[in-house]
């Protein structure tokens, strides 16, 4: 299985534990992840701004992958949204995509409308499957209690996702969890905002709406959250000491992404999934895996 592997803006600069564990389970897994340098801003950063922009920026890259014969594999959940999104509308939008061509042209492109875009972790759930993923195990994650972290973006818009599970109620991320023997653990509003979105608007709003995700997650003896946005891991990782502070509290909670907790069962070296990148130390968390 071979992608065109979208990294966006957020992921290199604020989560490359990201990237590096991405990249290190994706190549145990058979799966080639193909670096495209002409892959610009996904768009999503302008939506509400300048959608015709948006769009051409989305558009644009779709082209890119297009050019390769590839689909996108991405691991930002904006970028998934903002390019799926792009793409429906293209293809639903009657005369849009031949607009949207001829000013691509100037820049000697075009798109067809033939790149599927997905995110890592749905790869990992539709394509390598759970049952693969259980096979593959060398190390069992059994005996920690996980809190999965959806985020906004992952499946909503549901329709863009072609609405492959309950947007209200997933249970994908959950289940690529259990796969490793661990396990996963239902909370107050497990589905709401990490809050990321407004933190440049208004910090205050932003860190009580992570704060309060954090309390209940605390509160049911979570070894660890588990997530795959990187916007909602700066919030819950990079910004937790920043909270702590705010609120007088201790949390002392790792954030993983998805790819580092799977390295980790699949036997791979912790410095290779970036795990000393993460800002709340996961010593701990090591420690009762015998690692």
């Amino acid at each position: 299985m071979k992608y065109a592997f979208f990294l966006g803006c957020l992921a290199p600069v604020m989560s490359r534990q990201f990237e590096l564990s991405t990249r290190k389970v994706a190549k145990k897994l058979g799966l080639e992840l193909i670096d495209m340098e002409d892959f610009a801003c996904c768009g999503f950063p302008i939506k509400s701004v300048d959608q015709e922009t948006t769009l051409l920026l989305a558009a644009r890259n779709l082209s890119v992958a297009e050019g390769l014969g590839l689909d996108i594999c991405t691991i930002c959940t904006g970028c998934a949204s903002a390019l799926a999104e792009a793409n429906k509308e293209l293809m639903h939008n009657d005369g849009l995509l031949e607009k949207v061509n001829e000013k691509l042209q100037k820049i000697g492109r075009t798109y067809k409308g033939s790149v599927k875009v997905k995110h890592f972790v749905r790869i990992l759930y539709e394509d390598v499957g759970c049952e693969r993923i259980k096979s593959q195990v060398k190390k069992s994650l059994e005996g920690l209690k996980f809190a999965s972290h959806y985020g906004c973006h992952y499946l909503k818009p549901s329709d863009v996702f072609d609405k492959f599970e309950d947007p209200e109620f997933p249970r994908s991320l959950d289940e690529l969890v259990s796969a490793l023997g661990a396990e996963t653990l239902e909370y107050e509003e497990k589905m709401h905002c990490c809050g990321g979105v407004i933190l440049d608007v208004d910090d205050k709003i932003a860190l009580a709406m992570a704060q309060k995700k954090l309390d209940h997650v605390s509160a049911m003896g979570a070894d660890a959250m588990v997530l795959m946005c990187p916007l909602c891991g700066s919030m819950y990782d990079r910004n937790q000491r920043v909270m702590e502070r705010r609120f007088n509290v201790a949390y002392n909670l790792p954030v993983l992404f998805y790819p580092q907790i799977l390295g980790l069962a699949l036997g791979i070296d912790p410095k290779g999934l970036g795990l000393d990148l993460n800002r709340v130390k996961t010593s701990d968390l090591l420690s009762k895996l015998g690692v």
